[in-house]
């Protein structure tokens, strides 16, 4: 799997070329959880976010399909005693409905045949008035984000669609979601972040 393969560099990689967003990611997800909250997160990869998550909440589990950014947030997230790590497909969860507080899923939904699906999947095993928040990055200046998916294509990564912040919006707005909040991290690559609230 492309992702096991390139777990142990993603971060150094992310870090040179996006490193100022990269590292606010964390900060900002972790600025909408609070202490008695139940986590969940999608996708993790590495614990990029994981690691400012884990000690704002009461029970967080971490989840990601491949072993090896499993390997990778495990490292990361090795001191937090409210963490479960595990292997999940995001769009078939094995968890009740309406568990979780807060579930996120982070700089996924691009590289989905159906995010949609997905989007669905999350919002059924969040709490109504719990929060679903989903950070993706956005090509802001075309020519330089370009060049870097491009290149990123040509090492395996294979993106099903991209997104700036109009389209995201819509995104959203076409899959039924009314009550949808953006932060926007700027930065050579942005990164905009929709928080969904459960109605």
């Amino acid at each position: 799997m492309f992702w096991d393969k390139v777990s142990g560099l993603y971060d150094f990689v992310e870090t040179v070329y996006n490193g100022k967003v990269y590292r606010s990611l964390g900060k900002t997800v972790a600025a909408q959880i609070e202490q008695e909250d139940v986590v969940l997160e999608c996708a993790c990869g590495t614990g990029a976010i994981s690691r400012y998550i884990a000690p704002k909440c009461r029970q967080f589990i971490v989840t990601d399909f491949s072993k090896g950014m499993l390997r990778q947030a495990a490292k990361k997230c090795r001191n937090f005693e409210n963490i479960t790590i595990k292997r999940a497909n995001m769009t078939q969860l094995k968890c009740q409905d309406s568990r979780f507080d807060k579930v996120v899923a982070g700089n996924v939904l691009h590289l989905l045949e159906e995010p949609c699906a997905a989007v669905k999947e999350l919002e059924r095993v969040c709490k109504t008035g719990g929060k679903i928040i989903i950070p993706t990055y956005i090509n802001a200046h075309q020519g330089v984000n370009q060049y870097a998916v491009r290149l990123l294509e040509g090492v395996g990564v294979d993106f099903k669609r991209q997104f700036n912040l109009d389209s995201y919006k819509k995104f959203f707005q076409d899959a039924g979601y009314k009550k949808v909040d953006y932060i926007v991290i700027n930065g050579r690559m942005p990164c905009a972040v929709a928080m969904i609230t459960k109605q």
